[in-house]
């Protein structure tokens, strides 16, 4: 044990000269401790009483009450992060962390989406991104979404202690691309960024990435309208009326799922898993995304991208089957990825059965 909290103060070394005071320079590795280390409860009495016996008090104020600034922490956190995995092969994920809570106080806690018990329950919800090359993943933010709840209720959230700068209702791709852009300024390097359909189905987002130049990879829903890739912008003749002022696409949009369906497939393996390689057939075609401004009934298209996915599995009656099963909540997604002013867009696979409902006579 005592190797192992000598490699921790030595990890830690960097971060406790940032924090400044004496005491708090004591209280950090133990927090720390009692996080990673063993015990089922993380709360601040059980974990006192395993690394800072007689000493709840102290730790309690260094966590709840003790004022320092976290600004020169992540700073450090950056630099750390820069040198283990940095570099234009390492990927910057975007992804949401739920903390299920019981209780109305602790801030932002709502009935929200829990990644981590697949269902709606009452928690918070943060938005992380982490660093990784390799096997290697660094976490370097996390921020707090507050939902509409707390953000309509000013006298909640001057009882809870929020700051007034942070009052504003934001959305979690808002949240992402503002930490996109402080990891970029404190020096981190990465060569993609990666997001699930979360933010992916957020065309400002997407738009947010190009507008960095970044070369990206999200994830967007299967139904997501697209267009041809040599679709064009045309001006109908009118038989009566004025004349129409803005441009429309010469087609109709169709979900990314429908593009696929005639495309030539290849079969690739993308990693090993416990039973060997994991292989799918994959295609990929040109498009243009159909998230640009509405014009009436059809939305313009958008810039250009390309839509790749697995291959249905079994015959074509079981696809049917499938399509069928996604009006009762199969979930699949698309990849997207983006490199310079280029977009490229993939299918993720169905993420299996649907849970059974009420309505629904057959074994789904």
């Amino acid at each position: 044990m005592s190797d192992w909290n000598d490699d921790l103060s030595q990890w830690l070394a960097p971060f406790l000269a940032r924090l400044g005071h004496k005491a708090r320079r004591k209280m950090c590795p133990l927090y720390v401790a009692g996080l990673i280390g063993p015990g089922e409860r993380k709360s601040m009495e059980p974990m006192a009483a395993r690394v800072a016996a007689g000493r709840y008090d102290r730790l309690h104020h260094f966590i709840c009450d003790g004022v320092w600034d976290s600004g020169s922490l992540e700073e450090e956190l950056a630099v750390q992060a820069e040198t283990l995995v940095g570099g234009d092969d390492a990927v910057l994920v975007i992804d949401d962390t739920a903390l299920p809570k019981k209780g109305q106080h602790s801030v932002g806690v709502a009935p929200q989406y829990a990644g981590v018990l697949g269902k709606r329950a009452n928690c918070q919800t943060l938005v992380s991104l982490t660093l990784a090359k390799d096997d290697v993943p660094v976490a370097v933010g996390l921020r707090l979404f507050l939902p509409q709840s707390w953000t309509d209720d000013p006298a909640r959230l001057a009882a809870a202690g929020v700051p007034e700068a942070w009052h504003a209702q934001r959305t979690k791709p808002e949240i992402a691309l503002a930490e996109i852009d402080r990891v970029m300024a404190a020096g981190i390097r990465f060569g993609t960024v990666l997001a699930d359909a979360g933010y992916g189905l957020s065309a400002p987002f997407r738009h947010g990435l190009s507008a960095r130049r970044l070369a990206w990879a999200v994830g967007i829903p299967k139904h997501q309208k697209v267009y041809p890739a040599d679709v064009a912008l045309i001006f109908p003749v009118a038989e009566r009326g004025r004349p129409r002022k803005n441009a429309i696409p010469d087609v109709l949009s169709v979900p990314a799922e429908a593009m696929l369906a005639d495309a030539h497939w290849t079969e690739l393996s993308w990693r090993v898993g416990t039973k060997g390689p994991l292989k799918a057939r994959f295609a990929a075609v040109r498009i243009c995304v159909a998230d640009g401004p509405p014009q009436r009934s059809r939305g313009a298209a958008g810039p250009s991208a390309q839509v790749a996915g697995p291959q249905p599995q079994g015959s074509a009656s079981d696809r049917a089957a499938r399509r069928s099963r996604a009006k009762l909540g199969c979930s699949g997604t698309l990849r997207a990825r983006c490199r310079g002013p280029t977009r490229l867009a993939r299918t993720g696979s169905h993420s299996g059965s649907p849970r059974p409902r009420a309505s629904c006579r057959r074994r789904c």
